[in-house]
């Protein structure tokens, strides 16, 4: 968990950036419906709880520089048993300031009311546009009431700045905290993947490999996916972000299981591709040492000062060199590469940024210029080979083996560790967890 001392670093940290005559300002993730009366379970933004630590939604923070009253400053919904007793407790005023350092909470009904007052003085708000139509006008609103005033010798603010760019360059590196729960994350889905192995058995559903691995997930206290989960086999194996998961499991078929949970808003990101009666054909262990090979070469490249395509680089050579060697290409490797010969096969990337969200922010390259990562980076490394019937010249022994490899690293100051090294990859090790069956 993330002590309250934290989420105050990071404040001062933001105040930091913006000025003195800077304001910041986040808004809540709005209640989404999913259908009727029903909503979708809430999930605050990443932003506003990177800053706040906050989980309710109807709540707008403002972080004010060198403000004599307070400096940061909540507003969010008043206790209320009636409504408790239906939804859950609030915090409210006093437990903003008492469990998350609010300097100043006023109930969100006073807001409009009160942020002229707030956005007095100031040069530049801090602020993303566009992602919430009714708080726009809202502040639109706040700055014509300023602007009404400036016989009285009141300033409005003269320029907007977009927030997200200083909150995600923070959140690219994480702290020991963060990492501590992303260690957790990937170990309850290391656990999930471990426990779909044993379960898997030709004549499955996938859908009921997918119920094991949420039933890992929320048991250990994981009670959301950090994305919608992957359970594809056969042909499915192949679709690189499938997620029907509901076709019968074939024998002699691959399953390629791509699921992470969320663990207190840390996501965690793994793949794992294994025989579904627990033993590789020879085709899908020739296909499966190159995808394992280009993924410990992307491993080897994480270090750093490393920069950010150097992971795809050596997963593309490795590649193209395995495929050329079963025949399925041909030519000469340098050439194969420079045409991409190898993108029928492997069409996607590396990796990404990995942190609150599964496709974490930060930019990969700045000034034009790939990015070298840094100790506190924290991303995946996730080669595959997909073989397509509609992929033409190759032989039909080869079709609908579709295979990928993913882990969650670290960089470290020496190099990287693999957050989900718990899950075993090696064909060997795959096959003797499979025939341990719980």
């Amino acid at each position: 968990m993330i002590a309250k001392n934290e989420f105050t670093k990071r404040r001062k940290q933001i105040m930091k950036k913006i000025g003195p005559s800077g304001i910041a300002i986040l808004v809540a993730a709005p209640i989404a419906a999913r259908n009727a009366d029903c909503d979708y379970p809430y999930r605050q933004n990443s932003d506003f709880y990177y800053l706040t630590g906050f989980e309710e939604p109807d709540a707008v923070a403002i972080i004010a520089p060198n403000r004599k009253d307070g400096q940061f400053i909540l507003f969010n919904r008043i206790r209320n048993r009636a409504e408790e007793i239906w939804t859950g407790f609030r915090a409210g005023q006093e437990g903003a300031k008492k469990d998350f350092g609010a300097d100043e909470s006023y109930p969100i009904s006073e807001l409009p009311k009160k942020l002229s007052e707030l956005l007095e003085g100031r040069d530049e708000i801090y602020y993303t546009l566009g992602l919430d139509e009714v708080f726009d006008k809202t502040l639109l609103n706040a700055i014509n009431k300023i602007r009404g005033k400036i016989r009285s010798g009141i300033y409005s603010p003269i320029s907007f700045r977009d927030i997200t760019e200083t909150i995600h360059e923070m959140r690219l590196i994480k702290s020991p905290s963060e990492i501590k729960l992303m260690r957790k994350a990937a170990d309850i889905s290391a656990g999930a993947h471990i426990r779909a192995m044993q379960a898997c058995r030709p004549g499955m559903n996938e859908y009921q490999l997918e119920a094991e691995i949420t039933y890992e997930f929320q048991r250990h206290g994981a009670r959301f996916s950090a994305y919608n989960s992957i359970v594809g086999s056969g042909e499915n194996s192949c679709i690189l972000h499938y997620n029907n998961n509901d076709k019968i499991i074939k024998d002699n078929s691959v399953v390629l299981i791509d699921a992470g949970c969320e663990y207190q808003y840390y996501a965690s990101d793994i793949t794992r591709t294994f025989p579904a009666n627990g033993r590789f054909s020879a085709e899908q262990k020739a296909i499966y040492e190159i995808v394992l090979a280009a993924q410990l070469a992307g491993i080897k490249a994480i270090r750093p000062g490393a920069s950010w395509p150097a992971a795809q680089t050596a997963i593309i050579k490795v590649i193209t060199q395995g495929l050329l060697d079963l025949g399925i290409l041909k030519g000469k490797l340098n050439t194969l590469i420079e045409n991409e010969a190898y993108f029928p096969f492997y069409m996607h990337k590396s990796g990404h940024w990995l942190g609150m969200d599964v496709h974490d922010v930060g930019r990969y390259k700045v000034n034009g210029k790939w990015r070298l990562l840094r100790p506190g980076m924290v991303l995946t490394v996730e080669p595959g080979i997909y073989i397509s019937p509609d992929i033409t010249g190759v032989d039909k022994r080869w079709h609908h083996i579709g295979i990928r490899i993913e882990d969650d690293v670290l960089v470290t100051a020496k190099g990287n560790e693999i957050l989900s090294h718990r899950v075993p990859k090696n064909i060997d090790d795959i096959e003797a967890l499979m025939t341990l069956k719980h």
